[in-house]
């Protein structure tokens, strides 16, 4: 199955995709927010275009595994995206990926003033790569204990 991933951000979002067969995870462009519809429709058009079977929305926590306000507002962000659209959606834990991601770039020789989109859409994929790497069984134990907390209907996502 196809996976698209995106990791939630107050400026950009993040995104990766697997290939058909959910065994590796692509970067690809980040989407820089404006407004809320047309960051969903800008969301609508990638999902037309590269048709996934489910979703995967970044989860990010403190170290000791605690909610942060960016927590909450990507539960938020997860309602939304589970109200619009009738896709599977898992919520996969991304500490330390935006710090992997910018790492991996630092390594890579990239300038500071070129990696910020590309620094979302690399931790999207790291975040792809972790949700790919566990099994079946693992990821519907954590799309049940995911969605058994109700996000708020407030729409600051």
């Amino acid at each position: 199955m196809k996976y698209l991933c995106f990791d939630y951000g107050e400026k950009r979002v993040g995104v990766a995709v697997s290939d058909e067969g959910g065994e590796m995870a692509f970067p690809r462009s980040a989407i820089f927010r404006s407004t809320r519809q047309e960051l969903f429709n800008t969301l609508s058009a990638l999902l037309d275009n590269e048709r996934p079977g489910a979703l995967v929305l970044g989860l990010p926590r403190h170290l000791d595994g605690s909610d942060s306000l960016t927590t909450r507002q990507v539960r938020n962000f997860a309602a939304s995206l589970k109200r619009r659209f009738d896709l599977p959606l898992y919520l996969m834990d991304e500490r330390l990926s935006s710090a992997e991601a910018e790492s991996m770039l630092r390594e890579s020789g990239q300038k500071a003033h070129n990696r910020d989109g590309r620094i979302d859409s690399l931790a999207a994929a790291r975040i792809l790569e972790s949700f790919l790497g566990q099994g079946t069984d693992d990821r519907d134990l954590l799309s049940f204990l995911s969605e058994s907390k109700n996000p708020s209907r407030d729409d600051t996502a």
